[in-house]
């Protein structure tokens, strides 16, 4: 994995390649900091300065997976790469054939798609058909090192990578704040609205389409739920069960919107009899679950009321399977709907969100921690043990 930093030598970068050029997994220690240069653009493609960049959990899935995930050219395993997927910065070039932005234009990095297939053309990017390859698998000819002639570091992830000062995109994933934002401090904020944020709490209002007076449970309170919560609140839904097994995020939850939370901490709990109690007995309205844990997931089903919708944005195996009973799901009426990015068109939805911060109606501002970038480490550990919801890195 690489992280970027500019250098004073226009195009370097401070980069993770370490010695021997030998990237790999975050778990051994090779994610760091060096200098490398970034190939010359492509026609749709801009040079941005990354101001801040948020830390999600895609990031560390793939960066901590095994390198001989990587064997296979189209496996979004690889090393060495850049990864980050949550940027904010301004555009400083622009490749030829892109004309709806211009240089000082501050920008939110969020996905691409390929915006030709039918759910593109239809207005659904997040279900594009090349989605998995674009953002996945990205492009691996982006970087080199200083000194080198061959470009053998990947770049492109979510056609941004954007863990470096200066990161390479794709236009078709940024958003133009122009006239939005006015200062390095507000655009700080906003890199993750491009993924967690716009997922959690899209994935309520677009895909749940959550009203006011419902009943709601989120497993998982990470930047995804929380964002879920908030969005609910907003809504106005009448119960919002947070679930979770870490106390301090419970407590969170409930400053967030949460109006009740159950902890996963003792296993002895029935998780389904305890959310369908306090939803009258009957179940939720819409059950979202964000941690891609199986068994966590296939509960969520249960948490539903007949006619309700079970939303799965977690990360889980490729193999993993639900077992559901046929019956059961005809009888209730329950919907399980798939969903990725909240199935939202970014450079509506980002100002969307952005409005509503300003109305004081979304504070996604307190669910960051903001770190200078030369602590990425301190940053990933405070991830893990859970004293951070969304690391930000803020650039120099």
């Amino acid at each position: 994995m690489i992280l970027g930093i500019r250098s004073r030598k226009e195009g370097h970068y401070i980069t993770t390649q370490p010695e021997r050029h030998t990237h790999g997994p975050l778990s051994e220690g090779q994610w760091k900091l060096e200098s490398v240069q970034s190939r010359e653009l492509l026609d749709d493609e801009v040079l941005v300065r990354i101001i801040a960049s948020g830390i999600c959990l895609a990031d560390v899935h793939i960066g901590d997976a095994p390198a001989a995930l990587g064997d296979n050219v189209g496996s979004p395993v690889y090393y060495p790469r850049v990864l980050g997927h949550e940027g904010s910065g301004y555009v400083e070039k622009t490749g030829s054939s892109v004309s709806q932005l211009s240089v000082g234009d501050p920008v939110l990095l969020s996905f691409t798609s390929c915006s030709t297939c039918y759910a593109c053309e239809d207005n659904h990017p997040a279900h594009c058909a090349d989605m998995f390859r674009l953002n996945f698998v990205a492009d691996r000819e982006v970087y080199r090192l200083e000194g080198s002639d061959r470009y053998d570091i990947g770049g492109s992830f979510f056609c941004q990578s954007s863990f470096a000062s200066r990161a390479v995109v794709k236009a078709r994933c940024l958003v133009n704040l122009r006239g939005v934002v006015e200062s390095d401090e507000e655009l700080k904020y906003l890199g993750p609205l491009g993924c967690g944020v716009q997922t959690g709490s899209a994935a309520m209002l677009n895909i749940g389409g959550v009203k006011a007076g419902q009943d709601v449970a989120i497993i998982g309170v990470g930047s995804v739920g929380l964002s879920a919560i908030m969005a609910s609140s907003m809504r106005g839904c009448r119960r919002i069960i947070a679930v979770d097994k870490n106390e301090s995020r419970l407590q969170l939850a409930k400053t967030l919107g949460a109006t009740h939370t159950v902890t996963t901490s003792d296993e002895s709990t029935d998780l389904t009899a305890e959310v369908r109690k306090i939803a009258d007995g009957r179940g939720v309205h819409v059950s979202l679950d964000t941690t891609g844990v199986r068994a966590l997931a296939r509960a969520s089903y249960d948490f539903a009321c007949n006619g309700g919708k079970i939303i799965p944005v977690g990360m889980s195996a490729p193999t993993d399977t639900w077992d559901i009973p046929m019956l059961d799901l005809m009888n209730s009426g329950k919907q399980i709907l798939g969903c990725v990015q909240g199935d939202v068109v970014p450079q509506q939805y980002a100002l969307d969100m952005i409005a509503w911060k300003k109305k004081g109606l979304f504070p996604f501002e307190k669910i960051m921690k903001f770190y200078n970038v030369s602590d990425f480490g301190k940053a990933l550990e405070d991830m893990r043990l859970g004293e951070a919801v969304k690391p930000v890195l803020v650039w120099p």
